[in-house]
């Protein structure tokens, strides 16, 4: 099976997060990625507990699948000339250093570009390359911020960073967008380009509503938990065990969910009767709604709500999550077979479907200069 990214040569000089999930994207796709590490290596193959059966970093082992891997110290010249011969013949450059840095080793996007013009160099910052240059960009810094912490958590609680390197995920995602816009654009052109992300940015963009909102009216959203600022009731409710989601979109699901809660007239109250209304008076409404809820167990809320057309669903654990995913048919795990042992390994399955040219994994995360034969050959293959 073909797939889009086929030929294409991408020479990642990213660590942590958003690079190294950027450059498995494009991996997952065809895209031929030669993970450059420092002696040192990346910094979350340091970054344990928890570990695999194999003792390695969960968080390496979540972003670094369909890659080879060498180490290179750039502050050896031979090395350093031999990376420079690869990146002549790249593709795609990947990297996020702090602004600067590469240019010390002759790396930075204006000389690689006179080495080779068709270069597609994605830069990924904290907080760009002008004012903010120094500033490091780590993930809970940039939610912190960025204002996202500012609208997660509940509203007499500390405000809450998000479960996940979010920031992160959202930058490399833009990464692999920019990098497939410019790749597009050189197919006309024959020139390459410099692809700029940075991770406030993304998470400004990545605000939507909450940032739109702030903009017309003047004034920033302020936390809500788990409600939302726009509808009601759309948020989570204490059951007997534990908690169920129920997000009512419309009137007619509004009607549905208080059919189910044994009191239709409920619909009809002109506090609630519009979703504006039911905004206005969401605490009332949630109380209303937890005195029945607490009645039974979030399971059979979830399936009686979903039966009855009102989005609802139990808040499950990871592990539950992916289990539901599999009862869907999704395919959210995929099994990869190790390169020297053949013993297969399970992952999480890239997001993205296409009909013919789908996501392939060829190789596990890589370890530490697994594929140094590579780069340590007068030429690479």
């Amino acid at each position: 099976m073909s797939q889009p990214l086929e030929g294409v040569k991408v020479v990642d000089l990213s660590r942590i997060l958003a690079g190294p999930l950027c450059t498995m994207t494009l991996g997952d796709f065809g895209a031929d990625v030669l993970k450059v590490e420092s002696i040192a290596g990346d910094e979350t193959r340091g970054w344990i507990p928890p570990v695999n059966a194999q003792g390695i970093s969960t968080y390496y082992w979540s972003v670094n699948r369909n890659k080879q891997a060498v180490i290179v110290d750039f502050a050896n010249t031979a090395a350093l000339d031999r990376l420079l011969a690869l990146i002549a013949e790249a593709d795609v450059l990947v990297e996020n250093f702090r602004p600067g840095v590469l240019a010390k080793f002759g790396l930075d996007y204006d000389r690689l570009k006179a080495l080779n013009p068709s270069l597609i160099y994605c830069s990924i910052s904290g907080f760009g390359e002008k004012q903010g240059a120094t500033l490091p960009g780590f993930d809970l810094l940039v939610q912190a911020v960025g204002g996202l912490m500012s609208i997660t958590g509940e509203p007499d609680a500390t405000p809450s960073k998000v479960g996940v390197a979010l920031v992160d995920v959202l930058a490399a995602q833009n990464a692999v967008t920019g990098i497939l816009l410019a790749l597009r654009e050189r197919e006309s052109s024959g020139q390459g380009q410099r692809v700029s992300i940075n991770l406030l940015s993304s998470l400004l963009a990545g605000l939507t509503n909450q940032s739109s909102s702030t903009l017309a009216t003047g004034q920033a959203p302020a936390r809500m938990g788990n409600a939302h600022p726009s509808i009601a009731p759309y948020e989570t409710f204490n059951t007997s065990d534990g908690v169920v989601a129920i997000a009512v979109g419309n009137d007619r699901q509004f009607a549905a969910l208080c059919q189910q809660l044994g009191d239709p007239a409920l619909a009809e109250d002109p506090r609630f009767f519009t979703n504006s209304a039911r905004v206005a008076n969401r605490g009332v409404l949630k109380t209303l709604i937890e005195e029945v809820t607490s009645t039974r167990n979030a399971a059979s809320w979830a399936a009686s709500l979903m039966n009855a057309g009102v989005p609802a669903g139990k808040v499950n654990s990871v592990a539950e999550a992916i289990d539901f995913a599999k009862e869907l048919g999704l395919d959210p795990v995929t099994v990869i077979k190790d390169e020297v042992t053949g013993e297969g390994t399970t992952q999480i399955s890239s997001p993205i479907g296409l009909s013919r040219s789908a996501a392939q994994y060829r190789r596990l995360p890589p370890t530490h200069g697994q594929h140094q034969e590579l780069f340590d050959q007068p030429t690479h293959a």
